[in-house]
Order: structure tokens, then C-alpha cells, then sequence
């Protein structure tokens, strides 16, 4: 790209067609790598080429994910763009780090090497951003460098002389905001100039050494020096609301607020919605059995599928509540400042602020957030952070909860409007899981992982409003996950169970359930489940969530279904039905605890290298479940005469 004009930003980025022959028809697909630091806009900006033509993947053989989308251009052109986990330099210290690397320099024998680099960088943040510029020109790949936030830059009174750093560093430079759609058609020249290969290879130019970082500072920071580059003044309102946020007070006092209005909100806002999911499902499950004939398929399908299957997905609206909330957090950059608030605790449990966002993103799911723990250099906090992961209460037992809670705890205001009882309950849980998850890293920390105190680092993005195109595309995503499963996971789990339990058959009849062999199989457990309060239905619950969590619920769903009760509100009452008030503690207790998802064991032993970690999670897990709801039982039962 070095035959772009340097005299000007908006010159055409496309060189002299004569220079490069276009790529043949019959080769692998244009492959463009989006690289940059945290917090630089890189995942706005891959949003905003993709929409919704992307899809999050893991790379072959690692836990690292990275997300794969399709730029369409002029003259039915295109591009497939990937978004490289973010790094601020190439000496990889992290695994994360390690596959940008090797991606970039095509060592992944996986992964074909890019065709061309978009490097993004924060314009607000180019004094330490542009240290990534040198080992990435080193690459010898075509090269558009964008400078993001532009609109805060000059805000904030910076700025840059774009034509002296596209000068000093042989390629394009184009000023952009990614959350405004600024400059974005420099970028799809940059593409197209791509896709019909008339870039001319770059040529190589002296850099300092990949690995020494000290000199590509020294580097960077000469080269801000002659492309007049003012570092901006943080803005105003961000230094006052650091000073509220980052309070040793007020901090973790306005957090707890937050997370209290969340879990208030994920209850009053989401029921209306899930209100009328539940008639629909009634609605359709009834007009289903009223035009379909009398046969067994029948009852496969309405008894077996839709009271399974409909049970769980009753509860998405919840689910994307909370991630709404998550997402408006994350893209705002408060999170941040939460990470180094809870630095100062995870430092009294043995570990760093660099666990927050791990543990944070497990309330989530428990399997993206141990493939997070990545981003820890120290083994032993690590694994400390993989051993207490699932404890946080992910999105899978939120089903779960709201049934039992729905079920048994009326629906009174505990602190007025702010906060009822049921939501109460609700954050009491995930307080329980957030108070077992630091208790046992203290006690893995202090025992069989202790170490001495890791450095922790984290760069402060500024407070920025999100974005309605990135909170959708998050929400979307999760309700494709999320239905996904109800579709493949809870909807084997229902016909297999309907198919056990319609067996065996009896002079042409089907046996009651109790007697069928899903039956046997709940009866055969029953015994060992009876101290906690749990019936055999339960019994066979508990197996079936093994596969996901949030399969219990479909899996009552199919066996009261199967009995004749209805979906929806005839669930919760089916539940009140068989389980006592303390029963109902106890099984959320064991929810609260127990490690009932197979997936995420499995991503344990690829993470940890064997089975002794994930064989050890399980079982501390599950005898601290059993003991906990065994207490609980008791307990509730004492207290209630």
C-alpha cells in the first residue's frame, strides 16, 4: 500500500491496477485480519463491516475464540474479515496473545495467513497504542492503520497530522469513529483494493526488534513527536466520575446498587414478556392437540417436545435482559473500574483484578468465562479461577430459579418498588455462589495452588455510550445460542425421555410413568435424593441437566406435560405440588452449587491438560451441592415447625 498519496487522508487507497494481477477465481477467499489493543474499537468496528453476517468460533486445538464475518463490497466483491483477539503487542505472554501472533506470521498450520492487516488503534491513546504499529509492519502485509474515536480526539482537544504518520510509516493512516460510522469508506475502498488484489506488497522498512519492547516505545514515541501528536486530556466528566466510581466507599457501594436494580429489572421488566410466551405456547399447544389426531406422534410432539422444549425458552426474555444489562456495562466502560474495585478484594482471596472479568462473564455462561481466564499469566491464579468459575450463577440455572422462586415465594415488596421478594431471593443466590466461589479460592490459594501476589495491570478505556447496533448484535447472538440449544440439547433430552417414558408396553398400552423406565431410573436414585426432599421426578431432573443445566426445566416440563398438566403456569404448580418449601430450598441450593454441565467439564480438561482438575471440580462440587442441600433441608424444615 505504499503508493497510496501521503498528503492526504481521503486520497483513494487503491494503487495503480496495473501493479498486482487480481486473485484467481478458484482460490481460498479474501481473508482481512482486524488487529488492535483492548478497548480500541476493534469488535465496534467488526460489527459495523458485518452486521449480522458473523459467527464466534474457536480456534483448532485451543480455547482462544475469534469471530469470522463477511464484508460485502461494490460489484458483488467480498471479503471475510476476523476479529484477532486483542493484544498490544506481538511478544505473546498469554495464549490469546500467542494465537494473534502466530496468525499474523501464518504459523498456524489451521489458519491460512491473512491477505491483508486492518490495525486499529485509539487516537485518544496513540502514545502507548503505537508501539503495536511497528511489529505489525514488520508483518509485510498489505496495511490500513486506523486511528479510532476521532470524535473524542478532537473533542478533547488532540490531534494528529495524519499525512506526517501515513509518511513516516509507508502505508495508509485514516482518522474513523467505529460507533459513528466515520471514515468507514476509506476502509471499504481499502477491502475492495484488497479483493481484487491491485495492493502492491508493501516494502520492508526498518523496525525495531519484535520482541524489544522498550525499543518500539522509544519508536513510537519519536514517531508522535513528528506527526505532531497532543496527547487529549481525559474528558471532564470521566476524571468526576472516576472519582465517584473508584471511591473505597462509594465504589462498591454504587455496584451493589447497580447489581440490585439489574436482578429487580430482570423480574418486573422481563414477565410481561414472558407472560405472553406462555400463552403463546399454551395457546399453540392446545391448537395443536385440538387439529391433530389422537396417536402417539402426537403426544411426542405436544407432550414430549413443545411442554420441554417451551418451558425452558419461557425464560429467554430473562436471559437477554441480563445480557442487555452486561453488554450496557461493558461497552460503557464501566466494568473496567469494577475490575479494580474488585482487585482489592480478589487481593484478600489469594487473587488479582484480572479474575474479575473471567468470573464476571461466568455469570453468563461458565464456558466462554474459563476460556477468558486466558488472559492470566500466572498458572496457579488460573486455575484457581477455572476451579471456582462455575459457581457463579450462570444464565442456564436463571430457568431454574425463576421456576422454584415463581412457585413458592410470593411477589411483596421487600425494600418498596426497588426491591421484592422474589428478587431478593433471586440476588441471595447469587450472592451464595459468589461467597462459596471465594471461600474455596482462598482455600486452593492457600493450600495446593499458593503463589506469591501477581502484578495486576488494566488500561482505563473512557466512558462511552453503547451503541444500539453492538447491544443488539450481542443479544442476538445469545438468543441464537441460547435457542440453539432448546433446539438440539433440550430438544433430544425431551424424546428421549418421552420414548422412556412410554416404555415398556403392555399388552399394547403404555405404563404409567412411574412405572415406565424413565420412571425406574428416577425410582432407582430416589433413595439417595430423599434426605434433600427431592421425589423421583427430581431424581430424574437432576440426571438429565447433567447434559445443561437448564434441562430440568424441560425435563418436568415433559414429564407433567406426559401426566397431563399443562406448560406454564401448570409447571409452577406441578412444582409446589411436589416439592415441600424446603425441598424447594434445597434444590436451589444444589443448583446453586452443584456442576451440572458436562460442556463446561470438558472445557476444564482442555484447559487444565487432563482429567485430574475437571475430576476434582466435579466432585467438590457435587459434595458440596449434596451437603448444602442437605443443611438446607433441614434447616428450613426446623425453622418451619
Amino acid at each position: 500500500m505504499s503508493s497510496c498519496h501521503r498528503d492526504s487522508v481521503e486520497s483513494n487507497l487503491l494503487p495503480n491496477p496495473s501493479i498486482a494481477p487480481p486473485r484467481a477465481a478458484h482460490d481460498r477467499p479474501i481473508i482481512v485480519a482486524i488487529v488492535g489493543p483492548p478497548n480500541s474499537g476493534k469488535s465496534t468496528l467488526f460489527n459495523r463491516l458485518t452486521g449480522l453476517r458473523q459467527k464466534v468460533a474457536n480456534f483448532p486445538g485451543v480455547t482462544v475464540e475469534h469471530r469470522m464475518g463477511k464484508a460485502k463490497l461494490k460489484d458483488q466483491h467480498e471479503v471475510f474479515l476476523v476479529d484477532l483477539p486483542g493484544v498490544y503487542s506481538l511478544h505473546p505472554r498469554a495464549e490469546d496473545e500467542q494465537v494473534t501472533h502466530d496468525v499474523l506470521k501464518g504459523e498456524r498450520p489451521d489458519f491460512p495467513k491473512p491477505d491483508a492487516v486492518i490495525l486499529i488503534l485509539d487516537a485518544t491513546n496513540l502514545g502507548r497504542h503505537l508501539v503495536l504499529a511497528a511489529p505489525i509492519l514488520s508483518l509485510g502485509l498489505p496495511i490500513l492503520i486506523l486511528l479510532n474515536m476521532a470524535d473524542d480526539l478532537a473533542a478533547r482537544g488532540g490531534k494528529v497530522d495524519v499525512s506526517a504518520l501515513a509518511a513516516e510509516l509507508n502505508c495508509p493512516v485514516t482518522l474513523i469513529s467505529a460507533t459513528k460510522g466515520i471514515g468507514i469508506e476509506s476502509i471499504q475502498q481499502f477491502l475492495l483494493g484488497t479483493a481484487v488484489r491491485l495492493n502492491a506488497p508493501p516494502p520492508r522498512i526498518e523496525l525495531p526488534v519484535l520482541q524489544d519492547v522498550p525499543k518500539c516505545r522509544q519508536w513510537a514515541a519519536k514517531l508522535g513527536i513528528r506527526a505532531s501528536y497532543k496527547a487529549p486530556a481525559p474528558p471532564l466528566w470521566t476524571r468526576r466520575l472516576d472519582a465517584i466510581f473508584l471511591h473505597p466507599v462509594a465504589g462498591p457501594l454504587i455496584f451493589l446498587t447497580i447489581v440490585i436494580a439489574v436482578f429487580q429489572s430482570i423480574f418486573s421488566w422481563a414477565q410481561p414478556i414472558m407472560n405472553g410466551v406462555q400463552h403463546f405456547i399454551l395457546g399453540s399447544g392446545l391448537w395443536m392437540k385440538s387439529v391433530l389426531p389422537d396417536t402417539p406422534w402426537r403426544s411426542l410432539l405436544i407432550d414430549g417436545v413443545w411442554s420441554g422444549v417451551g418451558s425452558v425458552v419461557v425464560f429467554l426474555p430473562q436471559i437477554l435482559l441480563l445480557f442487555l444489562f452486561i453488554g450496557i456495562l461493558e461497552d460503557s466502560g464501566y466494568l473496567a473500574r469494577a475490575a479494580l474495585i474488585a482487585d482489592r478484594t480478589m487481593a484478600k482471596i489469594g487473587l488479582q483484578g484480572k479474575s474479575f472479568i473471567p468470573l464476571l462473564s461466568a455469570y453468563a455462561c461458565a464456558v466462554p468465562a474459563i476460556m477468558a481466564t486466558r488472559v492470566i499469566e500466572n498458572k496457579r491464579d488460573r486455575t484457581a479461577t477455572i476451579m471456582i468459575a462455575p459457581l457463579m450463577t450462570c444464565s442456564a440455572r436463571l430457568p431454574v430459579y425463576t421456576l422454584v422462586i415463581a412457585a413458592f415465594v410470593p411477589n411483596i415488596p421487600v425494600l418498596g418498588h426497588f426491591l421484592s421478594l422474589p428478587a431478593a431471593t433471586m440476588l441471595s443466590l447469587y450472592v451464595l455462589g459468589f461467597l462459596a466461589a471465594i471461600t474455596i479460592a482462598r482455600v486452593l490459594r492457600s493450600t495446593v495452588l499458593r503463589s506469591g501476589r501477581s502484578s495486576f495491570m488494566l488500561e482505563m478505556p473512557p466512558y462511552r455510550w453503547p451503541t444500539w447496533q453492538s447491544l443488539a448484535l450481542r443479544l442476538i447472538d445469545r438468543a441464537r445460542v441460547f435457542l440453539r440449544r432448546a433446539g438440539t440439547v433440550i430438544f433430544s433430552v425431551a424424546v428421549v425421555l418421552w420414548v422412556l417414558a412410554h416404555l415398556p408396553i403392555h399388552n399394547g398400552k403404555t405404563p404409567p410413568i412411574e412405572h415406565s423406565y424413565a420412571g425406574m431410573v428416577g425410582k432407582t436414585i430416589e433413595p439417595a435424593i430423599k434426605p434433600l426432599g427431592f421425589n423421583w421426578k427430581i431424581g430424574i431432573g437432576l440426571i438429565t441437566s447433567l447434559a445443561a443445566r437448564e434441562v430440568i426445566v424441560g425435563t418436568l416440563g415433559t414429564i407433567y406435560g406426559i401426566e397431563g398438566d399443562e406448560p406454564s403456569e401448570g409447571l409452577q404448580q406441578a412444582v409446589h405440588h411436589d416439592l415441600s418449601p424446603a425441598g424447594a430450598v434445597a434444590l436451589l441450593i444444589f443448583f446453586a452449587f452443584a456442576m451440572q454441565c458436562f460442556s463446561t467439564l470438558a472445557v476444564v480438561k482442555r484447559e487444565t491438560g487432563g482429567w485430574k482438575w475437571p475430576i476434582f471440580q466435579f466432585s467438590y462440587m457435587l459434595a458440596l451441592a449434596y451437603c448444602g442441600s442437605w443443611v438446607a433441608f433441614h434447616l428450613t424444615n426446623y425453622f418451619l415447625g
